[in-house]
């Protein structure tokens, strides 16, 4: 067998050592030049592809990642960022055009220790790269045989760099990481001399005894679609390219930031011991469906173009072929970090068009399959002018400067209700709006008169000072409740309205709740941070505040028909008027479910302060900034 052993081989053999889990990553929060760990508060030398939490930032510590409010990983409670290079297709021309992933990415979380050894959770804090940049040649030492590729579609081995022939179901990139610790340090200077490899093999063994401790090993799976250009090879090498100007595969390498609460982590190692792999089957898991993860994303800081057409490398990196360690870029000058202006959507409904939202697209079935073209100059006004042309009444763009036509939009792609999506490419003709993404369509639709309105993708801060809304008493403070995602918020608090005179009123939630009122939802972040795991049809205010007092919050919120929000404080929100909470709950069409953009809240009226998930969250979060 070779070096590069298959997981599913491994996933066979009957031993506790042979346990893990598959964290399903289901696209990119961010794709830019950013890297936290090794250019903290700057602009990285070259892009990367980034999932996990909302949290991601230039700079962050232990508690960036616990001020998310979302992830685009689908177990809840892991707010861990994991990234990796970019990939591109090199033209004949010199010309480089991002390549798609294939399903986001998959974290491994293996159990590899030895016999009667208990592996440890990453602390809080910790952070590690695997792999090097600048490395242009393979080698037989072990963090070189930790990066290797899987040609889908193909019969053919493993590869420790990138392969000189087409993979037809797409190019698996693989990153194993150290799983050893020095159990002192959190960084290094390098990233990874806090770390080690097992004295035996990349993969598994015992840890060397300047690395005590045993963590749980890290492996990454990402899946390119370069596939796509099969037809378009040139020369006699492979045509793609990472975005540190690697054409080789050797330079491959990951990054990773912990983002897990310590104690979840060491309870799922403990516990989740079975051989399946799937998340689905660790009684320590609750899940967000797959949509929810795909919607998680946040605005590039960095004025650049960094997917799409680009007529050199972001970050200018020259493709260096090796065998000789590559040469850091220097002389290129960086654009400066920024906060994102473009807006989601351009307001066409005085030309009879209403913004839809951002949809999910697919390269190979297309999510509207009229007419299409890709031009120079795109902007969604360009779009519906040539759908109405040609007969048809939704309008799409996707990837700055592609456009598609059809008739309706079919549920596999449908824009979530309240979320923004993924669409956040700026038009070719136009960049202060946005024309889809990678994967991502932004779609118009065809109206007349009242019906002409734009989809609701967000609500506006309130004019007054931000609030934290406890969940104990109508006027305390909330500097005694504020989760972590509200610890910067003033600690003013909002006085509870009265149970209206609706049919919520009376509607049958467990004992000790009541009926709060109709608030605003700040969208990005969460007013209530924390999405239930059964979002959809079978929605009701009982169910979702029985989800919510189950995991211990003592706030609830449904909105829109069949959604289902969480947390001990409503953040960034105001009373809104009862009547807009006018949508009947998917699940019971006699209660009220919230509407666009607003909560029907409940709250627990009896959580005692001393046992409230909040205040152990604060003390916690103080904790952790001693402890760093």
């Amino acid at each position: 067998m070779s070096r590069f052993e298959s997981l599913a081989y491994l996933a066979l053999l009957a031993s506790p050592a042979a346990a893990f889990w598959r964290l399903p990553c289901k696209s990119p929060v961010v794709v830019e030049r950013l890297d936290p760990i090794v250019s903290p508060g700057g602009v990285s030398t070259h892009s990367h592809t980034v999932m996990g939490g909302n949290g991601f930032a230039p700079t962050m510590d232990y508690n960036s990642t616990q001020a998310s409010t979302c992830s685009s990983c689908t177990v809840i409670g892991d707010n861990s960022n994991y990234w990796v290079p970019n990939l591109y297709y090199q033209a004949e021309d010199g010309h480089f055009e991002s390549v798609d992933q294939i399903g986001g990415a998959t974290v491994y979380y293996l159990q590899r220790g030895v016999d009667g050894e208990e592996l440890k959770a990453f602390p809080p804090g910790f952070r590690m790269l695997s792999g090097d940049p600048n490395k242009r040649s393979g080698g037989d030492d072990l963090a070189s045989q930790a990066i290797s590729y899987h040609c889908l579609g193909t019969s053919n081995p493993e590869t420790g760099g990138l392969p000189n022939y087409n993979c037809p179901s797409g190019l698996r990139q693989q990153i194993f990481f150290p799983s050893c610790w020095n159990g002192k340090d959190l960084d290094s200077s390098d990233h990874k001399s806090h770390v080690s490899f097992p004295t035996t093999a990349f993969d598994n063994g015992p840890c060397p005894a300047d690395y005590p401790v045993h963590f749980i090993s890290l492996f990454y799976e990402i899946t390119w679609d370069t596939n796509a250009f099969a037809d378009r090879w040139h020369g006699n090498s492979q045509p793609f390219v990472f975005s540190n100007g690697d054409p080789t595969g050797y330079g491959s390498h990951g990054d990773f930031i912990m983002g897990w609460e310590e104690e979840h982590l060491q309870r799922a190692i403990n516990t989740c011991t079975n051989l399946s792999g799937r998340v689905e089957d660790c009684p320590e898991f609750s899940l967000i469906p797959d949509s929810q993860a795909e919607a998680c994303y946040i605005d590039s800081v960095i004025n650049e173009q960094v997917t799409g057409t680009l007529a050199q490398l972001p970050g200018c990196n020259p493709v260096q072929e090796g065998p000789n360690y590559a040469q850091t870029s220097t002389g290129c000058v960086n654009p400066q970090l920024y906060s994102a202006t473009a807006t989601t959507f351009k307001d066409l409904t005085s030309d009879g068009w209403g913004y839809a939202g951002c949809g999910r697209d697919n390269f190979y079935s297309r999510l509207l399959t009229g007419y299409s073209t890709s031009q120079a100059g795109m902007t969604n006004k360009v779009c519906v002018d040539l759908c109405e042309s040609k007969g048809f009444t939704v309008a799409g763009t996707e990837y700055s400067n592609e456009c598609y036509c059809g008739n309706s939009i079919p549920d596999s792609g449908a824009p979530i209700p309240g979320l923004p999506g993924n669409c956040k490419m700026a038009c070719d003709g136009d960049a202060s709006e946005m024309c889809g993404g990678a994967a991502a369509i932004s779609l118009y639709t065809k109206c007349t008169g009242a019906t002409c309105v734009n989809a609701n993708v967000g609500v506006s801060a309130p004019s007054v000072a931000a609030t934290s809304l406890s969940a104990s008493s109508t006027s305390a403070s909330a500097s005694e409740y504020a989760t972590k995602a509200s610890e910067s918020e003033s600690s003013a608090s909002l006085t509870l309205v009265a149970a209206p005179t609706t049919n919520n009123a009376a509607a049958s939630v467990p004992t000790g709740w009541t009926y709060t009122g109709c608030y605003t939802d700040a969208v990005f972040p969460r007013s209530l941070p924390n999405w239930s795991n059964f979002n959809g049809d079978h929605m009701s205010n009982s169910a979702c505040v029985t989800f919510c007092q189950s995991k211990g919050f003592t706030l609830a919120g449904t909105e829109y028909s069949g959604q289902c929000f969480c947390g001990d404080a409503l953040v960034d929100s105001s009373p809104a008027d009862e009547s807009q909470c006018n949508m009947a709950c998917s699940g019971n069409a006699n209660e009220l479910c919230g509407g666009p953009g607003v909560l029907s809240v409940w709250r627990s009226t009896t959580a005692a302060v001393g046992n409230s998930r909040a205040v152990k969250r604060h003390l916690r979060a103080h904790q952790k900034r001693t402890f760093e």
